[in-house]
């Protein structure tokens, strides 16, 4: 997972060697660091082509452009003015400087899915949103079958209407889970089955309803509109984006598109173990604010991650 890039960054790393001096340091500073500390001053001039290395890394592993400029400028401001004792491993410091700067870009909120579930109000609604064809159907099963496992009462919601064969698809997973699953007719409005099942839940005190809706995406007008008008209706407690890690850049820009037009609360990545790359996973909670609250690992219902922005940290540079 993420081999290309976590050899990009071990590469920077190693570039950074220990002959760098400080910008901006007076002589008397240099010698007395050297002389009487036994300490090398890390300079800007020496970072520069390392740091532009880490920058077109980053941007080849689908990490957006403004989080990769900012993964730099972390790292820069950090190693720049540093003082590294004397038989110190430079690559040492500049690890530490790269994994702040990563945990900077991932620590946007802190939502965390398991203290919400269990301290809001319930019936809790979560609306599933998203493009078509990455696992949001699969998604909302693994979801359901990790809430089961903390002993919550689960209902589903076939809220895509649109789609041919939708409703049969997580028909399934409501019935391998053992789950009551709130329908309606294809095209029905998708918003009056996500109210149903609100009320559902509510008559029958159980704990959390997820919703499945239609693939779409924010070009068309119509399905937009009915996203709009479920959150209008049942204001929803989560509204979680899904996308799949391996869409890289388009997964970032798609989950922009979508909280521009509805609230997102929080994203799921799936197919985790399929990324080769890693750039959807560290630009997707930055540039939307929002976090990314599990991550997809397989196809089975156990096959669920809750996300850990030190895990990705720890994978992509060395714990």
């Amino acid at each position: 997972m993420f081999d290309g890039l976590k050899k990009r960054l071990k590469g920077f790393t190693k570039d950074i060697d220990d002959t760098v001096q400080k910008k901006e340091v007076s002589i008397v500073d240099k010698a007395k660091a050297l002389v009487l500390d036994r300490q090398v001053i890390l300079d800007e001039k020496d970072l520069e082509k390392p740091l532009w290395e880490l920058e077109v890394a980053l941007l080849e592993n689908d990490v957006a452009l403004s989080v990769a400029e900012e993964i730099v400028v972390c790292v820069k401001e950090e190693l720049i003015g540093e003082k590294k004792g004397w038989g110190t491993k430079t690559d040492q410091i500049a690890k530490k400087a790269l994994k702040n700067a990563l945990m900077n870009v991932l620590s946007v909120s802190d939502l965390d899915f398991d203290s919400f579930v269990k301290s809001a109000e319930k019936p809790i609604n979560i609306v599933f949103i998203g493009v078509n064809g990455a696992g949001k159907t699969t998604c909302i099963a693994k979801v359901a079958k990790r809430l089961m496992e903390e002993n919550y009462s689960v209902v589903i919601a076939s809220a895509d209407t649109y789609r041919a064969g939708a409703t049969e698809q997580i028909e399934k997973h409501a019935q391998n889970l053992g789950l009551k699953l709130i329908k309606h007719q294809q095209g029905a409005d998708p918003a009056a089955v996500v109210y149903d099942a609100v009320n559902y839940a509510r008559a029958r005190r159980k704990d959390v309803i997820l919703s499945d809706t239609a693939g779409r995406l924010h070009t068309n007008i119509n399905l937009m509109d009915q996203l709009k008008k479920i959150c209008r209706v049942t204001e929803p407690d989560l509204v979680l984006f899904v996308d799949e890690a391996i869409a890289g850049n388009d997964a970032v820009e798609r989950a922009k598109q979508f909280n521009d037009v509805i609230r997102i609360d929080g994203t799921i990545l799936t197919k985790m173990d399929a990324d080769a790359k890693g750039g959807a996973a560290i630009s997707i909670a930055h540039c939307i604010g929002k976090p990314i609250l599990f991550v997809g690992t397989g196809q089975e219902y156990k096959d669920l991650k809750k996300f850990d922005p030190q895990w990705l940290v720890d994978n992509l540079v060395g714990s």
